[in-house]
């Protein structure tokens, strides 16, 4: 798919050296292209360098020049541990310093993340609480998986007030691995603060069938709220994790 892309002109590039595009602005035109289409959009977590140069049967050399660019555009942001993303809003603030998930040993790791499950309805009085609105009101709920090397390693569970993010609750809403690039990008809500509680304790039925992990395992739960202007809730979230995989670490200043 992504080499064919590329190839094409690939041997034009041998034949003619002095009037041929260089490959490294095929892979950053690739890459637009994939952005304005809307393939990737604002949080999207892009490929590792080795990835690419093997998808797009062009050197790591070519690939980290073309994402350099691309990061000097402002097209894409990284950051260290996490990979590539892309990005449309400044993600030096608050959005990256809430939290890091790391591995056992407390390395940053990769994380791809899956949504797994979406729908629109009335929530439990107890999350409605939480976000102090009426029992009736519509809420959108999200539920994702997080996979680390292939393996899932944590779920989050996420809910909202309908009418604050019209549609995300359809499955042609793309949500990106950054999930609050896409809350700040596409619904203009700003995400200013978090307040978040850790625990520990044994793994239910569902989760264990969804961690692959045997019922009273060990977890770690993370229970978080997120806020956004004049201190107002928008989000109640829970995120379990799996403790032979999952470490939890967070910058303090």
């Amino acid at each position: 798919m992504m080499d064919s892309i590329l190839s094409s002109n690939i041997s034009t590039q041998k034949g003619d050296s002095e009037q041929a595009q260089p490959l490294y602005q095929k892979v950053e035109e690739y890459i637009k292209n994939q952005i304005n289409s809307g393939e990737m959009t604002p949080g999207d977590l892009i490929l590792s360098e080795p990835r690419l140069s093997k998808e797009l049967e062009v050197s790591i050399g070519t690939v980290k020049k073309a994402l350099d660019n691309l990061v000097w555009q402002g097209l894409l942001y990284r950051h260290q541990g996490k990979g590539t993303f892309v990005s449309r809003i400044d993600f030096n603030n608050s959005l990256f310093r809430f939290f890091s998930y790391a591995d056992e040993k407390g390395k940053e790791v990769r994380i791809r993340k899956f949504t797994t499950e979406r729908w629109l309805g009335k929530g439990p009085s107890s999350i409605c609480e939480l976000l102090e609105v009426d029992e009736d009101t519509e809420l959108v709920f999200l539920e994702r998986i997080g996979h680390i090397n292939h393996q899932p390693t944590f779920i989050e569970n996420s809910w909202w007030v309908a009418s604050m993010v019209p549609d995300l609750e359809k499955e042609e809403t793309h949500i990106p691995d950054l999930f609050y690039a896409l809350i700040v990008d596409q619904y203009q809500i700003p995400i200013i603060r978090a307040e978040e509680t850790l625990t520990a304790e044994a793994c239910d039925d569902s989760t264990a069938e969804k961690l692959n992990v045997k019922k009273d395992s060990p977890i770690v739960v993370l229970n978080r709220s997120t806020f956004t202007i004049a201190d107002k809730i928008v989000e109640i979230r829970t995120t379990k994790g799996r403790a032979d995989q999952f470490s939890y670490k967070r910058e303090i200043r």
